[in-house]
């Protein structure tokens, strides 16, 4: 018996005695939806915070968290930590839209793991358009971070908010062309359609970024700039702006950006895998040897982990780009790149090389 199937047993009948219960049960079902995303999405920006230290401190040769439950606790520390911190807000700044800033930033980052699928049955939402209702929300957050920037009327936060509006909006351009050329490989906005595509017996060389390689780099290292992360922080470049458009925020509401920003990182690395590596395809899937060749969820958790623990690599090894190289790099390079290799992938798609549809 499957996850998938286990699942359905579990859950079938809940949905049934909930659905019986009206339009109370209506309201109940929708926030166990949303339960069922936020939980698992912050447990897994707690341990990948963990990750983070202790990957840096063996990278930098020290041995990072390790007194607090053996490190493992030391999220759940800061957590606790920045939830009973007073929340400073400054005198003149607009109440309403700075409280507003961090949910408006932190909804996109869950919203989008509503199409994400975690095996071929496993996703809460299988929307036939996924992937337009990913370039959507992926492309909300930004809107808080200038709101946040802009009602703290601080002109540090500001210019953070402001870096950080260019930059999103020139690498959403070369994210959102890298996915064209996913959609015209699979012939599919649904994304476990995207993943069934790469189904073969070569295994590896049969997900697409073998045949879709640039779009595959420009996506993962767009991801990595519209996360502002390392070495793509100028928005919170920490040598000269301090937190950027969080410089006002503390406590509780500062842990909503630092909470969006993750769960953003870790949605970045699963649509990566699902786009380009073969989602919960086994790398030995067709060969026939036993174990190795299942597919299922495990699998895609080792490729994830592996692209959110490249997150961390970049962080701990690259000195950060100048603003104007960032700006340079998002339309001199990356979008004529991306707009080249989709006229190459229709090229392909038209001669046969990917199987359409099938």
């Amino acid at each position: 018996m499957n996850t998938a199937t286990l699942l359905s047993q579990l859950f079938d009948p809940l949905h049934a005695a909930l659905m019986s219960l009206g339009a109370f049960g209506v309201v109940a079902w929708i926030v166990l939806k949303i339960l069922a995303i936020a939980v698992p999405v912050i447990l897994a920006v707690a341990f990948y915070v963990v990750w983070e230290r202790k990957l840096i401190g063996w990278m930098h040769v020290r041995h990072g968290p390790m007194y607090v439950g053996f490190g493992v606790l030391q999220a759940f520390a800061d957590v606790f930590k920045l939830l009973f911190k007073e929340v400073i807000r400054p005198t003149e700044a607009s109440k309403v839209l700075y409280v507003l800033a961090p949910l408006i930033t932190l909804a996109p980052a869950f919203a989008a793991w509503a199409v994400v699928p975690f095996d071929a049955k496993l996703v809460l939402s299988n929307a036939n358009a996924g992937l337009l209702y990913l370039l959507a929300m992926t492309s909300l957050g930004v809107y808080g971070i200038i709101l946040a920037g802009w009602a703290s009327n601080s002109k540090y936060a500001f210019l953070g908010a402001m870096r950080s509006a260019a930059q999103v909006v020139s690498y959403e351009i070369a994210m959102g062309f890298a996915m064209v050329g996913v959609l015209i490989a699979a012939g599919s906005l649904n994304l476990t359609d995207i993943v069934n595509a790469q189904a073969g017996d070569a295994g590896p060389f049969e997900w697409f970024w073998f045949p879709l390689l640039p779009l595959f780099l420009v996506y993962f290292i767009s991801g990595v700039a519209e996360t502002n992360r390392a070495p793509f922080d100028v928005v919170e470049g920490e040598s000269e702006i301090v937190a950027g458009h969080m410089v006002e925020y503390s406590g509780s509401q500062f842990a909503l950006f630092f909470l969006a920003e993750y769960a953003n990182m870790i949605l970045v690395s699963f649509l990566t895998a699902i786009f380009f590596v073969g989602g919960w395809l086994s790398p030995f899937h067709g060969w026939g040897i036993p174990l190795l060749s299942v597919d299922g969820w495990w699998w895609l958790f080792a490729k994830v982990f592996f692209f959110a623990s490249c997150f961390i690599w970049f962080r701990a090894t690259f000195p950060r780009y100048r603003y104007d190289q960032i700006m340079r790099l998002g339309w001199k390079v990356f979008i004529p790149v991306t707009l080249a290799w989709i006229c190459a992938t229709a090229l392909m798609a038209y001669y046969g090389v990917f199987e359409v549809g099938a």
